[in-house]
C-alpha cells in the first residue's frame, strides 16, 4: 500500500459530496482517491486504444462497410 500524506487542497464541498455519493464512497478521502483511480484507468485505456489505433492504421487492413451505415 503507498504511503499516506496530508494534503490541503480548496475544493468545492458539494462537487466532493456529489462524487461521495454517486461513487457510494463511505468517506470523502474514499470519493476522491477513487476519482483519481478511475482517471488513472482512463488515461491508461485512452493510451491504449491510441496505441492500437495507430498499428492498425498503416497496416492496410481493409475494413468494409457490411451494413452501409458509413456511407457518405
Amino acid at each position: 500500500m503507498a504511503t499516506r500524506v496530508n494534503k490541503h487542497y480548496r475544493l468545492d464541498p458539494m462537487k466532493i459530496k456529489r462524487a461521495q455519493q454517486v461513487l457510494r464512497a463511505a468517506t470523502e478521502t474514499e470519493a476522491i482517491e477513487r476519482d483519481l483511480d478511475f482517471v488513472i484507468s482512463e488515461h491508461k485505456n485512452k493510451r491504449l486504444a491510441i496505441d492500437a489505433n495507430q498499428r492498425f492504421v498503416p497496416s492496410g487492413t481493409l475494413v468494409r462497410d457490411i451494413y452501409g451505415v458509413l456511407e457518405e
